[in-house]
């Protein structure tokens, strides 16, 4: 069954829920992760969400994860391998009961393309608020639509989400080319 979409105004609680549980997870598996993001929506100052905090967590490489999988449970994470089949750079990991999550974990490695396009995507919004504020609108124009049926949802936002991310790139490529590096 697939989860309903609900888009919340934008909540100052979700910085603070993401510390607190950046430095749980970082207790929980230590040295196993080698960097800790928060992304999504609810990192973007502003914007409203689904109110659940997305966290992306690096690896060294991705089969690291596997070791992880036993401590994430005891931590209250359900791992979510149904999820490989559509991200097979990503293992995902969900916490809280079905219908109120409170977090997301997208464990990936450190280098991968997954990692590099979330930033940029987060970075992006964070800088233009002008394109955050539009994402808001076409989040909640697809919230409507999709109200029982998130994949659909989620789908219906890849074009959007590319195209920022593909501005970022040109804009990084560009930063690059006048800083000589």
């Amino acid at each position: 069954m697939s989860e309903s979409v609900v888009i919340v105004a934008y909540d100052p609680r979700w910085s603070v829920m993401y510390e607190e549980e950046k430095g749980f997870l970082l207790n929980l598996l230590g040295d196993a992760l080698a960097a800790v993001e928060h992304i999504g929506s609810t990192a973007i100052p502003g914007l409203g969400a689904k109110p659940i905090i997305d966290i992306m967590a690096a690896v060294r490489r991705l089969a690291d994860t596997e070791a992880c999988i036993p401590a994430l449970a005891r931590g209250g994470y359900e791992y979510a391998p149904e999820f490989e089949v559509v991200i097979p750079e990503r293992r995902f990991f969900r916490k809280g009961p079905p219908g109120a999550r409170t977090h997301h974990l997208h464990v990936v490695e450190l280098t991968s393309e997954f990692w590099d396009r979330h930033l940029l995507f987060r970075d992006y919004l964070r800088a233009h608020p002008d394109v955050a504020e539009e994402y808001l609108q076409l989040k909640k124009a697809l919230a409507v639509r999709f109200a029982a049926d998130r994949p659909s949802y989620t789908e219906a936002k890849t074009d959007f989400i590319q195209g920022v991310v593909h501005k970022a790139l040109v804009a990084r490529e560009a930063a690059r080319s006048i800083g000589g590096g």
